[in-house]
C-alpha cells in the first residue's frame, strides 16, 4: 500500500494538473459508477487527506479514490500511450491539456462535497496536513497512547492513530526509535517521538518520487531496515530480520535489527 507521501504527491501533480480546467471526458469505469459522465464539469481542486484522493468538482460532488494495494493514478498529454492495458483504467479525467487516469483503482465514490468529509472522519491527525500544530500532534499523541498494550508496529499502521504511516515509514520508525515493530506502545519511552518522526520523514519525502529515511538517494542506500532482510545492519552489522506481523489480510512483511531493536518478535524468517 502507497505511504502517504506517495499519495500526497499524487494529489499534488493532479491538482496542478486538472484544478480550474474543464472536463473533456469524465469516465467513471467503476461497476457502482458507470452510469455517472463527468464531462462538462470544471475540476475545483484534489486533495488529499492521509491516503484518501479528493477531486472537488463545480457540481457540487467530490470523486473520491484510495490507492489501496495496487492503485495509481498517470497524467498524460493528450495523444500519449497510456503505461498501463486499457482494461485496468478505472477513471479518465481529461482536458484540453492533460489526461489523468486511475488505474486499478478499487474503491471510488462519488458523493456530495458537503458530506465528503464523512469519508475521513475515523481517520487521525494527517501528518501531511498543511495546517499541523500541536494540537495536532497532541491528538495523535493521545489516540496512540490510547493502547496501550497494542504492539508499536501494528499502531504506527493504524490510519485512526495518525494518518499516512505505511509499511516502509512503519519499519524506519521503529528502528530509529529502538524499539522492536512487537513491543507495547506502553513501552516507549518517548511515544511523542513516535508521532514527531513519522511527521518528519514524510515531509522529507513528501515532494519528490524517491523516499529515503537515511538522507541518502543513492540505490540500496535509501533505508535503515526496510527491504534489507538479511543484510547487515547499518549501525551495528547484526542481520536484519525480515518476519512478518498482523493476522490474514492485515498481515504485512516487517524488517528490524535484533540487536539495535531488542524485544519479543515473532515468525522469524
Amino acid at each position: 500500500m502507497p505511504e502517504g507521501d506517495t499519495v500526497y504527491l499524487t494529489g499534488k501533480r493532479l491538482n496542478a494538473a486538472l484544478a480550474g480546467h474543464r472536463l473533456l471526458r469524465g469516465e467513471l469505469r467503476h461497476p457502482s459508477l458507470v452510469e455517472h459522465d463527468l464531462a462538462g464539469r470544471t475540476v475545483l481542486a484534489v486533495r488529499t487527506v492521509g491516503k484518501h484522493l479528493l477531486t472537488q468538482l463545480d457540481d457540487g460532488n467530490t470523486l473520491h479514490s484510495h490507492l489501496r494495494m495496487d492503485g495509481s493514478w498517470h497524467l498524460y498529454r493528450p495523444g500519449d500511450r497510456w503505461r498501463e492495458p486499457t482494461h485496468a483504467a478505472r477513471v479518465v479525467l481529461a482536458t484540453a491539456e492533460r489526461v489523468a487516469v486511475g488505474f486499478r483503482l478499487h474503491d471510488l465514490k462519488l458523493v456530495p462535497t458537503a458530506h465528503e468529509h464523512r469519508l475521513v472522519e475515523h481517520l487521525g491527525p494527517d501528518l501531511l496536513d498543511p495546517g499541523w500544530s500541536p494540537e495536532h500532534a497532541a491528538e495523535g499523541l493521545r489516540r496512540l497512547l490510547a493502547q496501550p498494550d497494542t504492539p508499536v508496529g501494528l499502531a504506527l499502521l493504524d490510519q485512526r492513530v495518525v494518518a499516512g504511516v505505511g509499511n516502509l515509514y512503519r519499519c524506519e520508525v521503529c528502528f530509529l526509535l529502538g524499539v522492536s515493530p512487537w513491543a507495547p506502545v506502553s513501552a516507549l519511552a518517548e511515544p511523542a517521538r513516535a508521532i514527531d518522526l513519522s511527521r518528519e520523514l514524510l515531509l522529507r519525502n513528501a515532494d519528490r518520487p524517491q523516499q529515503s529515511t537515511t538522507g541518502e538517494l543513492a540505490r540500496g542506500r535509501q533505508t535503515w531496515v526496510y527491504g534489507r532482510g538479511g543484510q547487515p545492519c547499518r549501525r551495528c552489522g547484526t542481520r536484519v530480520i525480515r518476519a512478518e506481523q498482523g493476522e490474514d489480510i492485515y498481515a504485512r512483511v516487517v524488517y528490524f535489527c535484533p540487536r539495535c531493536q531488542p524485544a519479543q518478535r515473532t515468525a522469524l524468517s
